[in-house]
């Protein structure tokens, strides 16, 4: 069942200047403002039909034919709508100024008053879970309209084994809003409002982190500095963060009898366990041939013998630091956009003319970058923060291709359009693909081509091995949290110990490196989130494969899995392509695209 304060948000990093006209939502599609006579309605509205619903059904799901199972199911789907409308233009204005008391007051409230309204609710994921199976497939079988919300069931009857009693279900719903969501909020705001001293001038989050892939490596170096200076000195307020959430979420997994931390996510994500732990060792064993390989390649271009942990993201030599102004980088996702399909593009569109991107770095805005698919019934919306660097164009290919996504995915309605973490990156890391074999036809001269190769490596880099080192870290935090309280001193360690297996034995590791765990949102909004990015990338390079190769139907294969949105497994999205991610041998596809790009790299030198 949903949890109406939860919707994704996808975050990367970005980083410029003379940008041009950059784009600012407009957020009317969902409401005028907050005061807006249709919100107020809504809110009412929603109050009025949880307790009706719930006085409608309450006790009754067991004895309803299938046209009746249909009109609950629609009802809540209704609800579900209401609420997630309201709730997200509530956090995409909390979002683009994220210190201002107003909109996060504005934000909570809202919070508070639809888990309020949606407490009577908690009945009918508990009551549907209790139905017989022979019942609800005999349901089923009888009403085509209902059979087609059968992926939605199989998902909810997934946490069957688990569910708790309606008493302490209720209890968990309505103290939501105190739990992890206050902590989030709490992590959010103090991030906003982080300021950094680089050499004597005053910067935010986003912007000092935009430093690390300056071409002046004594700028990369105060940039490192003045970020660990900062994450120390919040240190014990992070700690405390991780230590309360990770606990919060041992006792729930424990109550629910989850038999990993790890297992609420792989449920969420419609993805079997051995998968992810398929996935997970073949990037881990591929270490060596993937990350260590490229980094003592890069070591070798800069002219190091050691490389810091600043030189990591570091421009190549040879590349020359230029500004990428808005216009130019919509011209580019737009034109491989086009190449791949005209309907891709045509879906792209409106983002950049109908005010659906907020893409300008503002004081007190959310760092970093996500698609927010909002509701069915209105459109996404992207935020961007964009300085203009060439890694911003992929940042903006990656987030449209989020958006094209779940606006195909949107005809299936709300409950069925929801796409699992898993499959969600499908279509942005393919977005990033297409954008990046543009500009490489594209290139003119070898020492262009080696620039863009070397780029897109250090970005799947980032997307595959360093996620599943992200992941290995969780995997630490939650068993030694599971054992007692961690001091900050405990985490970074934990941290450390998997940054040298992942990195390799170039790097050296300066001291305050070890606080970076602290300021990445996806360990405090979605624990375990983050092997949806390798999982993504991996799947991305086995479909690309199939698209070189010259599958006539692709195009049309690719949309048909794109327009699915959560109503199919991964294996049925995926059977069309002639692939199967449960087969280890799949990840090795995918990653042996990325030793293809290095082994390229490798023959530049010769």
């Amino acid at each position: 069942m949903m949890n109406f304060q939860e919707r994704v948000f996808d975050a990367h990093t970005s980083g410029g200047k003379e940008l041009g006209n950059l784009p600012e939502w407009d957020l009317t599609d969902l409401y005028a403002n907050p005061e807006a006579p249709e919100l107020n309605r809504d809110m009412k509205w929603l109050e009025a039909e949880c307790a009706d619903f719930a006085k409608s059904y309450e006790g009754k799901l067991a004895g309803l034919d299938a046209a009746g199972l249909l009109t609950a199911v629609q009802r809540y789907e209704e609800i579900d709508i209401i609420a997630g409308r309201i709730m997200s233009y509530a956090g995409l204005r909390y979002y683009q100024i994220t210190t201002d008391s107003e909109r996060a007051k504005f934000m909570a409230d809202c919070q508070d008053q639809i888990t309020t309204f949606t407490t009577p609710l908690v009945f009918y994921g508990l009551e549907f879970n209790r139905l017989n199976d022979a019942h609800l497939d005999g349901l089923l079988a009888a009403n085509a309209d209902l059979a087609r919300y059968k992926p939605v069931f199989d998902r909810m009857r997934a946490m069957k084994p688990h569910q708790l009693s309606d008493e302490l279900e209720k209890f968990l719903h309505d103290q939501s809003t105190v739990g992890a969501a206050a902590w989030n909020r709490l992590f959010d705001e103090t991030m906003a409002g982080l300021e950094f001293d680089v050499d004597g001038e005053t910067l935010s989050l986003e912007s000092t982190l935009n430093l690390l892939t300056e071409q002046d490596r004594s700028k990369r170096a105060a940039a490192t500095h003045a970020l660990a200076a900062v994450f120390q000195d919040n240190i014990k307020l992070f700690a405390r963060v991780h230590n309360t959430l990770a606990k919060e979420k041992e006792i729930e997994d424990r109550w629910r009898k989850m038999p990993t931390p790890q297992t609420g996510r792989h449920l969420a994500n419609h993805v079997e366990a051995e998968v992810v732990e398929a996935l997970r060792n073949a990037v881990v064993a591929a270490y060596p041939r993937l990350s260590h390989r490229y980094y003592a390649l890069k070591a070798k271009w800069l002219g190091l013998e050691r490389m810091q942990v600043w030189d990591r993201n570091a421009p190549l030599p040879m590349e020359t630091t230029r500004t990428v102004d808005w216009d130019e980088a919509q011209d580019t996702v737009m034109n491989a956009y086009a190449g791949f399909d005209p309907k891709m593009a045509e879906i792209a569109k409106p983002f950049f003319t109908d005010g659906w991107i907020d893409a300008a770095v503002k004081p007190g805005k959310a760092p970093g970058a996500f698609a927010h698919p909002t509701v069915s019934t209105v459109h996404p919306y992207v935020m961007l923060n964009y300085l203009g660097k060439p890694r911003d164009v992929m940042t903006l290919a990656h987030e449209l291709g989020h958006g094209v996504h779940q606006v195909l995915a949107a005809d299936q309605g709300e409950l069925l359009s929801s796409t699992p973490l898993t499959l969600a990156e499908t279509a942005s890391v393919f977005g990033e693909m297409l954008t990046f074999r543009k500009m490489l036809d594209g290139a003119k001269t070898q020492e262009e081509r080696k620039i863009l190769l070397a780029g897109k490596v250090e970005d799947m880099i980032n997307t595959v091995v360093r996620q599943i080192a992200f992941y290995d870290f969780e995997c630490k935090l939650h068993a030694a949290r599971a054992e007692g309280e961690l001091t900050p001193d405990d985490i970074n360690a934990l941290w450390m110990s998997v940054q040298a297996e992942s990195l390799g034995p170039v790097f050296d590791f300066a001291p305050g490196y070890e606080t970076f765990w602290s300021y990445i949102p996806h360990f405090v909004h979605s624990p375990f989130y983050v092997y949806a990015y390798a999982f993504g990338d991996g799947l991305v390079n086995a479909l690309y494969a199939v698209y070189e190769e010259g599958d006539a139907d692709f195009q049309s294969k690719y949309f048909d899995m794109l327009r699915a949105g959560g109503s199919k497994h991964h294996k049925e999205l995926l059977a069309p392509f002639g692939l199967d991610a449960s087969d280890p041998k799949f990840w090795d596809k995918g990653l042996s695209m990325i030793e293809g790009f290095i082994d390229e790299l490798e023959a530049m030198e010769d």
